[in-house]
């Protein structure tokens, strides 16, 4: 039996949202414990964008000073057409995102971020090797029970497991994700190598025929990098994985009718990477008793508006301001009222993606960058309950 209690919050998941979440809900004055299937940290997954929305929340974790260390500041998010190369839109970043919405837009691979949180959440508290198996709550607590055969049990229980989320499972029954038909390539090439393609310091989208075709760039690792993420429609490719091998030429045939542009990043690639899209649908509830869920757990959705680690940030931050000064008894009641403060933006921002439309020709970015996790208002009865 794992050491912990029924004042404890139990956390499965340690990835980017489970682990913003530990640090938060410490922070807030909770027991926290962390439980992670892993045997142990490893660098891999893909890199990601955050938003001003997602590095404003980090930075009230203490965490985003880190994140810089190792990111990229894109100087503007820029459309462009496939075909033409035509931009359609254009949005300055870096210093005037920081100006305008309180901290710019960081491009960085996952397990920085991932080292990030983890060393500001201590180590003894975070238990790998932790599948669980079976999940039940009563009233007074949740008991899990772990594939090494081990047992916990905790006063409370937040699902941040991913989009095959087992706590998630436990509290609505057993539900497959959608395999969208799109599949996904990654790849990292120098800086260097591709010198004759025009503004490598942006976020650029390169919007294809379709909404399922398109190729996005960004700089890493200080802009000596820079990650191409590319999408296609193909069905008969199934495959979730972060690390399974794709075929350079396959990606470059994908890719023929695009802009010469485009297609010199794709020639700069020596190996890629490749993954099928899964997703769900917004859920109308993410909370039953003592039991809740955050980021992909809760809303897993297809990275077209680049929202997915922001959304698990943003989830908890406000998850632990909704359950800072509340007993145990009563966290039941402050988890309906974390889902109903952000089930509404969490839903809008998934169709928002799966539709693939966002800032093609413009727009206002306000109502995702602009939010600030620390600072939107609780409800009328977290206030309540917390005075």
């Amino acid at each position: 039996m794992t050491k912990t209690r029924e004042s404890t919050i139990g956390i499965v998941g340690a990835g980017i949202g489970g682990l913003a979440a530990a640090i938060a809900l410490t922070r807030a004055g909770h027991d926290v414990v962390l439980f992670e299937q892993a045997k142990q940290f490893a660098r891999v997954g893909a890199d990601i964008n955050l938003t001003p929305n997602a590095v404003r929340a980090l930075d009230g974790l203490g965490a985003g000073e880190v994140a810089r260390v190792t990111a990229a500041r894109p100087t503007h998010r820029i459309s462009r057409s496939y075909d033409t190369g035509e931009e359609t839109s254009r949005l300055e970043m870096a210093e005037t995102a920081e100006r305008k919405y309180g901290a710019p837009q960081l491009t960085i691979h996952r397990a920085d971020l991932l080292a990030a949180l983890a060393d500001m959440f201590p180590a003894e508290r975070v238990m790998l090797g932790k599948r669980a198996t079976a999940i039940a709550a009563g009233e007074t607590g949740v008991n899990l029970a772990f594939e090494d055969g081990s047992s916990a049990r905790v006063g409370a229980l937040i699902g941040a497991d991913g989009i095959h989320s087992a706590v998630r499972t436990a509290m609505f029954g057993a539900e497959s994700p959608r395999f969208t038909g799109i599949v996904a390539y990654r790849a990292v090439v120098p800086a260097e190598r591709v010198q004759g393609v025009s503004n490598l310091g942006a976020f650029t989208k390169w919007w294809g025929p379709n909404p399922q075709s398109q190729i996005v760039t960004f700089p890493l690792n200080r802009g000596r990098d820079i990650f191409i993420f590319a999408t296609t429609p193909q069905g008969s490719w199934q495959l979730e994985s972060w690390t399974a091998p794709g075929s350079v030429d396959e990606l470059r045939a994908q890719y023929v009718a695009y802009h010469p542009e485009a297609r010199a990043l794709l020639d700069a690639c020596d190996t890629v990477l490749k993954t099928a899209l899964y997703e769900r649908d917004p859920m109308p509830a993410w909370s039953a008793g003592r039991m809740a869920l955050l980021g992909d757990a809760a809303h897993p959705m297809l990275p077209f508006m680049a929202q997915g680690a922001g959304m698990a940030i943003e989830d908890a931050v406000v998850l632990a301001r909704h359950l800072e000064g509340v007993p145990m008894s009563d966290v039941a009641a402050a988890l309906r009222r974390y889902e109903r403060a952000r089930i509404e933006r969490t839903s809008q921002i998934q169709l928002g993606s799966r539709g693939n439309n966002w800032l093609r020709e413009g727009g206002n970015a306000d109502w995702v960058y602009g939010y600030d996790a620390w600072a939107v208002p609780l409800s009328a009865a977290a206030e309540e309950a917390i005075a």
